[in-house]
């Protein structure tokens, strides 16, 4: 029996699903982050490999040994696939992926971007862009050859523009200049001081966050907006537009600004707000007026699972 496991590793959680080749799900795991960019490589390889032997162990499966005692145990697993935010840096990946082989054995092993997991849950192997927002934000494109790119995603703190990471940083932003008297009053001052547990919002500036802590204040954005704070609307309309922009430069580069093309939108916070899907969908069809807004229904690990299931087919890798 073949065994494949397809991982999906983000900036909050990683999540492992193990699958047999009749495509029955035998494991599911969840542990801590594991974009390298955001919590260092010993830590996203700890989770990862957490994360996959949590999935095997839970399967109750172990390496088969063959042929006489002493002979090195044959890999349970056919195939793998790791989806992980920050692996499209090539540093990044030849030391992940060579961490990978050694580390979790198989016959076959895949390292890509969650965006691009994500992709192949949403859209299958057609041509599509997808834009995700989490605790960072990328948006990835493929044509009809296969051929990918990627827009945004650089990271904390050059970018990541509309998502969970951004809107709890101009969150906090937002209650301080609302102190200076620099900014309008806004609720965000209040929640963000609570949240904290902050005496004094000012106090802020001592605290050394985490990008998933700041990232964690992102609902406190959406409940004010949700109580018309005027400040918490227009910080949602913002990312609204900055996720569209990301997709509209695909869009240009892939020569579809007129074409009927889906774009999906994947991650929490995409989830989490109708008035941010809104905002989206609005600023992207100014651009793009044929393009097909969907929102993702699928985990992006599922995409993991049948990309490596891909691996073992011939021709589809």
């Amino acid at each position: 029996m073949a065994y494949f496991l397809g991982i999906d590793g983000g900036g909050t959680r990683t999540t492992a699903w193990l699958a047999d080749a009749s495509g029955r799900l035998l494991a599911r795991s969840v542990t801590g982050p594991t974009n390298p960019l955001k919590v260092g490589f010993a830590a996203s390889e700890r989770e990862l490999l957490r994360a996959a032997r949590a999935a095997l162990r839970q399967a109750r499966l172990k390496p088969v040994v063959t042929g006489p005692a002493g002979s090195r145990p044959v890999p349970t697993l056919e195939a793998i696939c790791v989806g992980l935010a920050g692996v499209d840096r090539p540093p990044v990946y030849r030391r992940l992926f060579a961490w990978l082989r050694r580390a979790v054995p198989a016959r076959f092993h895949l390292l890509t971007s969650d965006a691009a997991i994500a992709l192949r849950a949403a859209i299958g192997d057609s041509p599509g862009v997808i834009v995700v927002s989490g605790t960072g934000s990328i948006a990835y494109g493929r044509d009809d050859r296969g051929r990918v790119l990627r827009s945004g995603g650089w990271g904390v703190p050059f970018d990541d523009a509309g998502s969970g990471y951004d809107l709890g940083y101009k969150a906090i932003v937002a209650a301080l200049r609302d102190y200076d008297g620099r900014g309008p009053y806004t609720q965000l001052s209040a929640k963000v001081r609570q949240a904290l547990k902050l005496p004094d919002i000012t106090l802020v500036v001592l605290k050394t966050l985490t990008p998933q802590e700041i990232a964690g204040l992102f609902p406190l954005v959406l409940e004010a907006a949700r109580r018309r704070d005027s400040v918490a609307q227009r910080l949602c309309e913002e990312a609204g537009r900055d996720l569209a922009d990301l997709a509209v430069a695909l869009l240009k580069r892939l020569g579809w600004l007129r074409r009927v093309v889906p774009v999906v939108c994947a991650g929490g916070v995409f989830h989490a707000s109708t008035r941010i899907r809104r905002s989206f969908a609005r600023h992207l069809r100014r651009h793009a007026p044929a393009a097909r807004v969907l929102l993702l229904r699928h985990p992006p690990v599922e995409g993991a699972l049948a990309l490596a299931r891909d691996l073992t087919v011939p021709g589809k890798t």
